[in-house]
């Protein structure tokens, strides 16, 4: 039994995950799946006396999932951790944090951060998962990776479906404001741990990453990845932006101003000269009448 245990949560000396592969695409399948039933039954979940339950649960593992990677390393000697290459700074660590807190609270803010660092951040991961490369499907590591990497999606997809919430303009200069504090922190640690590679800005990964096309000068790189993620906040939230421009289009459009002739003003300006006609047959009666009396 130990020795299934020391196997089961260490890793290999050898490669043991492969880009792209079964192991790599079946994650991301059954994510997707996940998001497309919260999209179909949104009404029934919303609906749901228990909902609440959902929300709890669903915060539990995300908790759970980031707290058993301190776990693993903490438990098994093999891996011989070293704290400092284990410290929380991380988009992805603090993202799961943030998603745990926000199904529990519904707070804008927190969707406001969460939404653009999962979206514009872990996606890197997702796409070349470098942390997993000595740690295939029988380990336990993979798993917590990929529930790490993708309820982060899956949690996002929940509050905008099930409970209408969304980011707003605002919402990518608060995110990216709170990104850069937790990049400056990775900076001076990486300055003053030796080997400290955190947020990616020291050097490349081991493994080939989607991030080894950024140059190798730090100032430079850093930079780089300043950029780089302005740019995929934009993008992210381009498609809130091409609906926002559509509905006020649609808003002008069913607030056309009428035509001039059928203006309420000019209506008004008419009435009282047909007033006047209406009532001048009465004038001139009631002045026969009168003069017949005399």
């Amino acid at each position: 039994m130990q020795k299934f245990f020391s196997y089961f949560f260490g890793q290999n000396t050898e490669k043991e995950f492969g880009y792209f592969s079964l192991a790599h695409i079946a994650p991301i399948i059954v994510m997707i799946g996940i998001i497309a039933l919260i999209i179909k039954f949104r009404n029934k979940i919303k609906g749901y006396k228990h909902e609440d339950r959902i929300r709890l649960a669903l915060a539990f593992t995300l908790i759970i999932t980031e707290m058993a990677y301190f776990w693993r390393l903490v438990g098994v000697e093999s891996l011989n951790a070293n704290p400092i290459d284990h410290l929380p700074i991380t988009v992805c660590g603090w993202a799961i944090i943030f998603c745990a807190f926000l199904v529990l609270t519904k707070n804008q803010t927190l969707l406001d951060i969460v939404y653009f660092w999962v979206l514009a951040g872990s996606i890197f991961g997702i796409l070349t998962p470098t942390k997993i490369m000595f740690t295939g499907p029988t380990r336990f590591r993979y798993y917590q990776f990929w529930l790490e990497h993708t309820l982060g999606y899956i949690t996002i997809a929940y509050m905008i479906f099930v409970h209408g919430m969304r980011p707003n303009i605002k919402s990518i200069f608060k995110s990216y404001g709170c990104l850069l504090i937790l990049g400056v922190i990775a900076i001076i640690a990486n300055n003053m741990l030796p080997g400290a590679n955190y947020l990616f800005m020291a050097t490349t990964e081991d493994s080939a990453s989607i991030l080894d096309i950024l140059p190798k000068n730090y100032v430079v790189r850093v930079i780089l990845m300043a950029f780089i993620m302005a740019c995929l906040f934009f993008v992210m939230y381009l498609p809130w932006l091409i609906m926002d421009i559509k509905r006020k289009k649609q808003a002008l459009a069913s607030n056309t101003p009428a035509e001039p002739s059928q203006k309420p003003i000019e209506t008004n300006q008419d009435q009282p000269s047909e007033d006047k006609k209406l009532k001048s047959p009465k004038t001139t009666n009631n002045k026969k009448k009168q003069a017949t009396k005399d």
